[in-house]
């Protein structure tokens, strides 16, 4: 749909309009009234308009053509680029997780260590207590002896004082 362009030198037409044979009259510039050969003028006309987009079809389509393929791939790459954006986004939430996961595992290795050492404490005391309890039952014991031999001690000076006791005699 090419239309050949009119040679122009210096901006002034060197010929008659496209269209128009050498014997024709040129639309709009007769002597007669506006209304004698309307027909034949809107016959031109509609032809110097179809030649003239045909024209500016010819002349702009390519570009728009090539405009529109430059967009349609501006668009998949943008698709593109918005799929790697929400992978990029979803790895660094991951990562986000993960130090999430590692700031839990360290608090659990702080509370391992603190229940470890109360274990520990809990041990300790328990033979602490243990000790205290042999320790006491010990005293206890040497306590109950100890009150035995003064008991014994005790009833011992009181049959000996009955015994130093004077006695009197039998009368028979």
């Amino acid at each position: 749909m090419s239309v050949p362009e009119p040679p122009l030198s210096d901006g002034v037409l060197t010929g008659p309009p496209a269209g128009l044979g050498a014997g024709e009259r040129t639309p709009g510039l007769s002597d007669t009234s506006p209304d004698e050969g309307l027909i034949e003028d809107l016959t031109v006309e509609d032809k110097a308009v179809e030649q003239l987009a045909e024209g500016l079809l010819s002349h702009y389509l390519p570009d728009l053509q090539r405009s529109k393929q430059a967009l349609q791939e501006l668009t998949q790459n943008q698709v593109v680029l918005l799929d790697t954006l929400e992978q990029e986004i979803s790895k660094f939430k991951e990562c986000h997780s993960m130090l999430d996961i590692n700031a839990l595992f360290t608090e659990a290795k702080h509370y391992h260590a603190k229940l470890v050492n109360i274990r520990k404490e809990m041990l300790m005391l328990h033979e602490k207590t243990s000790k205290l309890k042999k320790r006491a039952l010990k005293l206890q014991q040497k306590r109950q002896k100890e009150e035995l031999e003064r008991e014994q001690q005790r009833e011992k000076e009181f049959e000996r004082e009955k015994q130093l006791t004077a006695k009197p005699a039998k009368r028979t």
